[in-house]
């Protein structure tokens, strides 16, 4: 059975899609769950104006995080926090710290996307990957300094 995908199926296609698959896998999970819709001629011609809409958004998406990417990676950002003598932070810079940093200066980022190993636990000056679209990432450049005893 011929049916259009109203949204990404993993490991079958993309919204949009014709795809053929089994009668019962249709009829029983695709078209209830409303994943799908029966392939007739002018739901084909709907899912192609579907298709080109996608691909443009995609495009436009692709262009404004390539561009988000660059900015990026142009500035630094500083995350202040207490330290001990040698360098060594109370506690650690997490993705949550970062993301929040970030999102003052007035970028939108998801802290699942901060691709931080481990949290940073000493201070100074750090690269940390961001995953900002499909295959385009940036790297912040976070400088962590120690708080002075006077601002406590």
């Amino acid at each position: 059975m011929e049916v259009i995908l109203k949204e990404d199926v993993d490991k079958l296609g993309e919204m949009g899609e014709i795809v053929d698959v089994a009668d019962g896998y249709a009829r029983n999970y695709l078209l209830p769950m409303g994943l799908a819709m029966e392939a007739t001629e002018g739901k084909v011609q709907q899912a192609r104006e579907l298709r080109r809409a996608r691909q443009q958004e995609r495009a436009e998406s692709r262009e404004q995080a390539e561009k988000q990417a660059s900015q990026l990676e142009s500035e630094s950002f500083e995350i202040t926090v207490k330290a001990g003598e040698q360098g060594r932070l109370f506690g650690s810079v997490t993705t949550q710290d970062i993301a929040e940093v970030v999102e003052d200066r007035g970028y939108e980022i998801d802290r699942k996307k901060i691709e931080l190993e481990e949290n940073i636990k000493e201070l100074g000056e750090h690269k940390v990957p961001v995953k900002i679209f499909e295959d385009i990432s940036a790297e912040l450049n976070i400088k962590v300094v120690g708080l002075e005893d006077d601002e406590e």
